[in-house]
């Protein structure tokens, strides 16, 4: 059995990925996770802890986004689904860009999001293949991708 590969992309200041996590383990989702680095600081000062300190805080952040580069260019690359999560509080211009990339590498995209989104987001949303607005419709879209079953199907309907 294929174990598909899921980039989780977007927001970090919400359980939304461990919630898909959980939802796709409780329906024995042969699926594998990866995600950019989700640790603020680390994201952030990545760059200078590894490469030097800079002076100016553009070559501080360049640095940084240089190397997170490597990371998601990598793993979106080798995804079979691309997750891109949108929240409620935070501008994710890196969000946006994943999902750019995503688009760009021909990669199967599902955009989470909430309505008040919807005018802003909508040249993502078109580049999308589904539009949620739950973590939990998107273990729901892969359980449907993966096995073909609908929300509460036993597994011999889905076996169907």
């Amino acid at each position: 059995m294929k174990t598909w590969n899921v980039y989780l992309s977007g927001e970090i200041h919400t359980e939304w990925r461990e919630d898909i996590e959980r939802a796709t383990t409780a329906a024995g989702l042969p699926v594998q996770f990866s995600a950019p680095v989700t640790n603020h600081e680390a994201s952030d000062d990545c760059g200078v802890a590894i490469l030097g300190a800079e002076a100016d805080k553009y070559w501080h952040d360049h640095k940084g986004a240089m190397m997170n580069g490597i990371r998601t260019r990598t793993l979106i690359g080798d995804a079979d689904i691309v997750v891109v999560r949108f929240g409620e509080k935070y501008r994710q211009w890196n969000a946006a860009f994943d999902a750019g990339v995503a688009s760009a590498l021909g990669k199967p995209m599902i955009v989470l999001q909430r309505p008040e989104h919807d005018h802003a987001l909508k040249e993502v949303d078109a580049a999308a293949l589904a539009v949620a607005r739950e973590p939990r419709q998107v273990a729901e879209i892969l359980a449907y991708v993966i096995n073909g079953s609908l929300p509460g199907a036993t597994a011999a309907q889905a076996a169907e």
